[in-house]
């Protein structure tokens, strides 16, 4: 059986909550990584910010990036999936929330991400097929 920690890309950092956009932009940066979760003061998961969020919904608003935080694009209730989770678990989660990257957590900490490169270098073509028509056909 194939897992989420078989295929995620470890190395995953959390942004606090409290953190400004520059600094999560500069992170991303140093990173080079298009995604960032954002952890809580217990460091739970309570959403993720991407380089487009800070895009779109800060600099493209006339929002100063250094007087933003990152709480404040966190929108919704934010997915995860265990480490231990089956990789089919793993499409379902994505491709029925129809998002394109994933924390993946164990013992409550985050360990990787599993982004859409991640599923293009592990999986079969039959289910990289299912996961792009679950995201991108709809």
């Amino acid at each position: 059986m194939t897992t989420a920690k078989d295929i995620m890309h470890e190395g995953a950092q959390w942004i606090p909550q409290t953190e400004t956009l520059d600094v999560a932009a500069q992170l991303m940066r140093d990173l080079n990584v298009g995604a960032l979760p954002v952890a809580d003061k217990n460091e739970r998961l309570c959403g993720i910010i991407t380089d487009r969020d800070i895009v779109v919904k800060c600099i493209a608003e006339g929002i100063d990036p250094s007087q933003c935080r990152a709480a404040d694009l966190c929108e919704g209730t934010p997915r995860w999936i265990d480490a231990n989770a089956d990789v089919e678990d793993v499409l379902h989660e994505m491709g029925g929330h129809r998002i394109k990257r994933i924390p993946v957590i164990e013992n409550k900490r985050l360990v990787g991400m599993i982004s859409e490169a991640d599923l293009a270098q592990h999986l079969t073509d039959e289910q990289i097929a299912e996961f792009t028509e679950l995201v991108y056909a709809r």
